[in-house]
């Protein structure tokens, strides 16, 4: 494991958390939805599925990427459409699970006094049922999402309107995420400590020029990092 970053000149007094892929695995889930949409149409591949969300044509969880996949079929109905949607949100809804030892991380940031905050992309109706539905929800104080900060990240609006919701200085404020563009890129412009949670990302090649202050193998790392003792 990583030695620990060191906080002593500057102790962390809040962390602020992506959701998907730090604190679980979403990506499975969303592929598991589009097997399920692909085993329901009896046509097509799962695969091909996912990859229509990841075109940047639509929002990454736009149904509108459903729909061109059916058009793309050549068996685009609405009926269809509907159930093909309404698949795909109750799957990968149900299929969210947090990542191993991630509760009782946050449990024991939250009883150490260290306040925890998302900050995540995905739109707060999203955001609450995965958070509900993994039992995370009551572990935040806030939860900042686009629909609430005017803009995504990279930008660091989503970032700077938590650290006001918890009252803290970037100084003294831990990013936490799976992403070194989205997550580690907009903390360390802002003098964030930044710990890349290595074990979500999913993508296929890392970008140059970005480097995290912590690199973390499990989520559960986080409690070394904050100085907070073993149990």
């Amino acid at each position: 494991m990583q030695a620990a970053y060191s906080t002593r000149h500057n102790a962390v007094e809040a962390v602020l958390c992506d959701m998907d892929n730090t604190l679980f695995d979403f990506v499975r889930a969303k592929r598991e939805a589009c097997r399920c949409v692909v085993d329901h149409l009896g046509a097509g591949d799962a695969d091909a599925l996912f990859r229509q969300f990841l075109r940047g044509v639509h929002g990454f969880e736009d149904h509108a990427n459903i729909r061109d996949y059916l058009v793309d079929l050549g068996i685009y109905e609405e009926r269809t459409f509907e159930i093909c949607c309404r698949t795909y949100d109750d799957v990968k809804l149900d299929r969210v699970e947090a990542y191993p030892g991630v509760e009782e991380t946050l449990r024991r940031i939250q009883n150490a006094g260290i306040p925890l905050a998302v900050v995540t992309d995905a739109e707060s109706l999203q955001a609450y049922r995965r958070l509900k539905k993994t039992g995370l929800i009551d572990y935040f104080e806030t939860v900042v999402t686009p629909d609430v900060s005017g803009r995504r990240k990279p930008e660091p609006d989503s970032l700077l309107y938590a650290l006001r919701e918890l009252d803290a200085v970037p100084a003294r404020a831990m990013m936490v995420g799976d992403s070194l563009i989205r997550d580690i890129a907009p903390g360390r412009r802002l003098g964030m400590v930044t710990a890349f949670a290595a074990y979500g990302d999913w993508r296929e090649g890392s970008p140059t020029g970005i480097e995290a202050d912590i690199t973390l193998a499990g989520f559960a790392e986080l409690t070394a990092h904050l100085g907070i003792p073993d149990r």
